[in-house]
């Protein structure tokens, strides 16, 4: 995709045309926590075989201030076409069909991130709708994307069914990450509720938290979605992050910001 803009002082460009902005793209700050680690080898071959996909948006000076990261798959269409493993069986589905042949017909948005002091810009709905436009320009017809609701984490008691479905008295959706997806034509279809799995030795944990994680049983830790449960007799915890199917259909006229 060519270099275009998306705001004042503000560019877009794919790694395939500024392969030079991969490192900064990597290691740009974000809000991830900690123990949220995508394996590095899977980051290294997604951004080799399918750059093209991988945005980057920097200002006049070249510095990185977001990235939308995505993969091509195939998809039915169906609801239940998109599966429970969200965020991990995506990667495994876009390794699959790359390596046998098929052909992708859908654009899976895996992450969209933007530096924390530059939030204000609205530079999320910015690099949304950026990968939306490629995302068309690719022939695509849908993007979906397994959403990591933003404020989830304040109740990680509730179920996601049940924050997926709080809404305002005006319709859109409580949390603000889902509403940014539904204000810019987004359909909520349904929640994936084994999207990313994390696991790790009990001390790995203490060193992602700063947490004891000294008895067996869930632990609530910053940022998560779900309680982390813990075993202290096997010296491990694991983490298991839901997260929401949203679908971006791309064959009909963009919406407007």
């Amino acid at each position: 995709m060519p270099t275009s803009t998306v705001g004042t002082g503000l560019h877009v460009a794919s790694l395939a045309e500024r392969p030079d902005l991969e490192s900064a793209m990597l290691t740009m700050e974000s809000s991830w926590p900690a123990y949220i680690r995508p394996d590095p080898v899977l980051v290294h071959w997604v951004f080799e075989r399918h750059a093209q996909h991988q945005l980057v948006v920097f200002d006049d000076g070249g510095t990185v201030v977001a990235r939308a990261a995505s993969v091509p798959l195939t998809w039915d269409g169906t609801p239940d076409g998109l599966p429970d493993t969200g965020w991990d069986e995506a990667l495994r589905q876009c390794m699959d069909d790359t390596y046998s042949g098929r052909e992708p017909n859908t654009l899976c948005a895996m992450e969209i991130a933007v530096v924390p002091g530059r939030k204000a810009q609205n530079l999320s709905r910015r690099a949304l709708d950026a990968l939306k436009d490629h995302g068309r320009r690719m022939g695509y017809g849908d993007m979906v994307a397994p959403v990591r609701p933003s404020l989830k984490h304040s109740q990680p008691q509730l179920s996601m069914d049940e924050y997926a479905q709080c809404v305002r008295p005006d319709g859109l959706p409580q949390d603000p990450w889902l509403r940014v997806h539904v204000r810019a034509g987004g359909q909520v279809l349904k929640v994936c509720p084994v999207s990313m799995t994390v696991s790790g030795s009990l001390d790995q944990w203490r060193g992602w938290t700063g947490l004891p994680f000294d008895t067996s049983g869930p632990v609530e830790v910053a940022g998560a979605l779900n309680p982390v449960v813990a075993d202290v007799e096997h010296d491990h915890a694991v983490y298991i992050e839901p997260n929401v199917w949203v679908r971006h259909p791309l064959t009909g006229r963009p919406q407007d910001s």
